[in-house]
């Protein structure tokens, strides 16, 4: 059997890339979103059939939403066996500027949709003895960030202790926990927060100077998600063309 693979904020951008990954890998894909016409828009882009994917609606913020979807896995695929906590939302607000409520609303929701997905799901793994959970982390919780917001990258940061807490937790379980770091990846999001006069100076201080490849995270993830990675847990993957070097 198949095992079966959760990607949350898979509605766009990365999340889309990592579906798609984990698909080519022989892996059925549950698509999470919080908007349902959105995961149901990428599952049906992927695997036109739905033979091979669930789409579900799944607010990353709420743990209720992580046990029912949890649920409706099990009774579709009767299995869990790898989770990719991606949602997140990204706002480059100058520093000063950034709001309480705001600053609330980024680290709140990128930091407790990894936090609720590790303890929901890793705990089903847990009990199951066997799972592979991958959070996405960023650059920008590594070196403060350069075009994203203090808050964005506060949560990131908050990311990486995350893994390594629930990498000791469920280590004797044959849970993995580990996280990945990407620099700026050609993407949507990316584009989109980098205005096109401004692409040219940040490609000159990268030094490959070049963005880098979202097929490659989402191949990067298919290996931390196999079986044999059993060896690999609580470690932060750098993917940054060489902006931060350790």
């Amino acid at each position: 059997m198949s095992q079966i693979a959760l990607v949350t904020g898979a509605g766009q951008g990365l999340g889309q890339h990592f579906c798609a990954g984990l698909l080519r890998a022989g892996y059925r894909v549950v698509v999470t979103d919080i908007k349902l016409e959105a995961a149901q828009a990428c599952a049906t882009q992927l695997d036109p059939g739905g033979e091979h994917t669930l789409a579900l609606q799944l607010d990353a913020g709420c743990k209720a939403d992580f046990e029912n979807g949890l649920a409706q896995v099990l009774e579709r695929f009767g299995a869990l066996h790898v989770v990719v906590n991606n949602a997140a939302v990204t706002k480059t607000t100058p520093l000063m500027q950034i709001s309480p409520e705001e600053f609330d609303a980024v680290v709140g929701l990128n930091l407790r949709s990894v936090f609720l997905g590790c303890q929901v799901l890793g705990a089903y793994m847990a009990e199951t003895g066997y799972g592979r959970i991958i959070n996405m982390a960023s650059l920008a919780g590594q070196n403060g960030g350069t075009a994203t917001g203090a808050h964005y990258a506060a949560s990131k940061g908050g990311i990486v202790t995350l893994t390594k807490i629930f990498a000791k937790e469920f280590a004797a379980h044959g849970v993995t926990v580990n996280a990945i770091a990407p620099g700026p990846i050609d993407s949507t999001a990316v584009r989109a927060a980098i205005p096109p006069e401004r692409l040219a100076g940040l490609l000159a201080n990268i030094p490959v100077q070049r963005l880098g490849d979202a097929d490659f995270l989402a191949d990067l993830i298919v290996q931390l998600a196999r079986p044999e990675a059993y060896f690999t847990t609580g470690a932060t993957w750098d993917v940054n063309g060489g902006l931060f070097m350790r």
